[in-house]
């Protein structure tokens, strides 16, 4: 769990470093989005998924971006040190966060 959050962080801190549009201020900062990213995948996530089945079944899984992006601008509006420009840098760094996270654990075999 605390490995797989770590990956999380350095997989955050990298894809902000990638992408224009995302900014965070330091690898505290991105620690502290891994936590909140897991605790709200955890908690709320699932709770969304299950409200818009129908949507999501209609674009093909691909209304999930959508909710990611929504999640992430969510912790963008609770934390200080992370920043967003908007909703499309949100759908792009939450692709770009997934691409790393899987190489960095797959990497790492997490």
């Amino acid at each position: 769990m605390l490995i797989s959050i770590l990956v999380n962080a350095v997989s955050v801190f990298l894809a902000s470093y990638v992408l224009r549009g995302v900014m965070v201020n330091n690898f505290w900062t991105a620690l502290i989005v891994a936590v909140l990213l897991a605790i709200i995948n955890a908690v709320i996530k699932p709770i969304l998924i299950f409200l818009t089945i129908p949507i999501t079944i209609l674009t093909l899984g691909l209304f999930i971006l959508v909710i990611n992006a929504l999640l992430l601008m969510l912790i963008d509006a609770l934390l200080e040190g992370l920043k967003i420009k908007n909703f499309g840098w949100a759908v792009l760094f939450g692709i770009v966060l997934s691409i790393i996270n899987g190489l960095l654990s797959w990497i790492l075999n997490v």
